[in-house]
């Protein structure tokens, strides 16, 4: 505890535990509904997404990634939603379609216009989550804090939509509710929560972020209320254990906070069956 009372004087180990617990919070908010809604992997695909965006911006040497980034993930988004609505076309061919061919160009632009002598490091460290964490400015923690409490926002106002529309979306079509727009509202709320984690786990591990707080919670509680509040509280907690035990340890953040969702997961399952 000493050692991990020294390391908090460091305003970057503060920047990095405000960014995760924000990230994991907004992450598990939106991760319920997704996962009732057997939406799961559209983090995974917008994280691609947001990949092919970082090439683009390492292209053209922007040294703000988020200029380029965020626009081209909030539109694939409004994309992948309205391809997923298409008969011909179902969700989860949607999100394989988006999520591949944005992998695919994004590597291919970063090795045809390749600005850095480290290619393999780079494209390791996006995917999977880098230190970048632990050298976070202050203006990126505010651009942080202003986004999170932006998503936290509209999930608390449009509670009671997000819980009709995820339950019983034809129900809520038929007595009136606007459901494309609130669908439309939580991918776009998606969409920005995956360009906020990729300094955190990476492109490939976000899914993790989304899903496993979520899986947890419903092996322990059952209404949407309880499950929503677990999912949020264990979620937070995971980040902050492991971003202290990569700090302490020396692994990688992303992977590190991982690795101890799957831990929670484990022991919620165990919970689970004993109740």
């Amino acid at each position: 505890m000493d050692t991990v009372f020294m390391y908090l004087q460091y305003p970057f180990v503060r920047y990095a535990l405000i960014v995760g617990v924000l990230i994991a919070l907004c992450s598990s908010l939106l991760g319920v509904t997704l996962v009732l809604k057997r939406f799961s992997f559209i983090g995974d695909g917008l994280s691609h997404v947001a990949f092919g965006g970082i090439a683009i911006a390492s292209v053209f040497n922007l040294t703000n990634e988020m200029l380029i980034v965020l626009p081209v993930t909030v539109v694939s988004a409004v994309l992948l939603l309205r391809t997923g609505a298409n008969t011909r076309i179902k969700g989860d061919a949607a999100v394989a379609m988006i999520s591949v061919a944005a992998l695919a160009f994004g590597y291919l632009l970063m090795n045809i216009f390749s600005t850095s002598t480290n290619l393999a490091g780079d494209v390791c460290s996006t995917l999977f989550g880098s230190t970048s964490i632990l050298t976070l400015t202050s203006f990126e923690v505010a651009l942080c804090v202003v986004l999170s409490v932006l998503v936290i926002g509209i999930f608390v106002f449009f509670y009671n939509k997000i819980f009709a529309v995820t339950f019983d979306e034809n129900f809520s079509k038929a007595v009136g509710t606007n459901t494309s727009g609130y669908n439309l509202m939580i991918a776009v709320v998606i969409a920005v929560i995956i360009v906020l984690a990729m300094n955190l786990v990476g492109s490939l591990l976000i899914s993790a972020l989304v899903i496993f707080p979520a899986l947890s919670a419903m092996r322990v509680f059952k209404s949407f209320l309880s499950v929503t509040i677990c999912s949020a509280v264990l979620s937070v907690v995971c980040a902050v254990l492991g971003i202290i035990f990569s700090i302490l340890a020396g692994t990688p953040v992303g992977s590190t906070i991982v690795a101890v969702d799957v831990a929670a997961f484990a022991l919620c399952q165990v919970w689970g069956s004993i109740k």
